[in-house]
């Protein structure tokens, strides 16, 4: 019950910081419809949501995963981090196929099926952030041509 209210307090204290850090994000002249600061701020606030369930209403016998798990864990957030610094000097469609596929793989060891996933997601959602909700993505690195 206390390891729950703890890690609610963690998660609550980085919601905090990260919303903290999307009021600094600067928006330009042109920005997109959407807005650079919107998706941190959503993700905040349901991280802050998630920890207030975590320290109001814990688990009265929480059981925490195996080494295995928390080992899966730390390589998706590392992918993930991977990803944030690569979406800029790589464009979207590359560190999306990337993270997507890794992910993929984490979850069902199919090298076939999460390359497959990567690739799928990532131009899905190319198609839907660039012409469904218009934002400004570029696809590839600067000289691809595309």
């Amino acid at each position: 019950m206390a390891s729950d209210r703890i890690f609610g307090l963690v998660v609550l204290f980085t919601a905090l910081a990260y919303f903290a850090g999307a009021t600094q994000i600067q928006t330009g002249f042109m920005s997109d419809p959407v807005g650079p600061k919107t998706f941190p701020y959503l993700v905040s606030g349901a991280a802050a949501l998630a920890a207030l369930v975590l320290i109001f209403k814990p688990d009265p016998d929480p059981a925490w995963p195996a080494t295995r798990t928390l080992a899966n864990m730390g390589i998706a957030v590392v992918v993930l981090v991977a990803y944030a610094y690569l979406l800029k000097p790589l464009g979207f469609i590359v560190p999306t196929i990337l993270a997507a596929g890794i992910l993929s793989y984490q979850i069902e060891p199919r090298a076939k099926t999460a390359a497959l996933s990567g690739v799928g997601l990532a131009i899905g959602l190319f198609i839907v952030f660039r012409f469904a909700l218009g934002l400004s993505l570029r696809a590839f690195p600067h000289g691809w041509g595309l």
